[in-house]
């Protein structure tokens, strides 16, 4: 079970991003950029395509900031389901681009990801989310910092006072209990 404190920070850090403080914006930057830097060079394999993204992330929070809605889930889990999707959608257009020359064969605009497109993404990140919380706690705690932190697993470890081979195997334990979790239940 989590603590309240995490739901108190986002609800807090949204009213401040609501009331344009230029600060909040920065401690959010700082909490989230390696996650979403991190996601967004995994799903694009290129730095500075995750660097665009990462910035049109914090710009659509700054912008955005009442889309947060925290009776769906955590600050992280918003910024990590924007950055996703924005990432997917570089890639389509960029497939698009790559397949039509520079745009679609019929130069109509490409279309937003269906509703059943983004309630797939929406229940998958919900999964992730679950399993995640379920994890035991040292398995967790490691998984959040070094895949969803983007921190290395010597990072990790420093950070949690423990042996970076206990970290190492903590990471991997971690990513494949979610992966035998993620492939076991059923498709949406």
């Amino acid at each position: 079970m989590s603590s309240p404190t995490p739901i108190r920070w986002d609800r807090q850090i949204q009213r401040r991003l609501a009331r344009g403080e230029e600060s909040a914006l920065g401690e959010l930057y700082d909490q989230f950029a390696p996650l979403v830097h991190g996601l967004a060079n995994r799903v694009l394999g290129d730095q500075a395509a995750a660097e665009e993204i990462t910035q049109d992330v914090f710009a659509h929070v700054w912008q955005h900031p009442e889309s947060f809605d925290p009776a769906q889930g955590s600050m992280r889990s918003w910024i990590g389901t924007l950055t996703h999707r924005r990432a997917v959608e570089r890639l389509r257009r960029e497939a698009a681009g790559a397949d039509a020359g520079l745009g679609c064969a019929d130069g109509a605009p490409l279309e937003p990801p269906s509703v059943e497109e983004e309630v797939l993404a929406a229940a998958t990140a919900a999964r992730v989310q679950y399993i995640v919380s379920s994890l035991p706690q040292a398995l967790r705690e490691t998984l959040l910092l070094t895949y969803f932190g983007g921190r290395t697993y010597r990072q990790a470890a420093k950070e949690l006072g423990i042996a970076p081979d206990t970290a190492k195997h903590r990471m991997r334990l971690g990513l494949q209990l979610l992966a035998t979790a993620l492939s076991t239940e059923p498709a949406l």
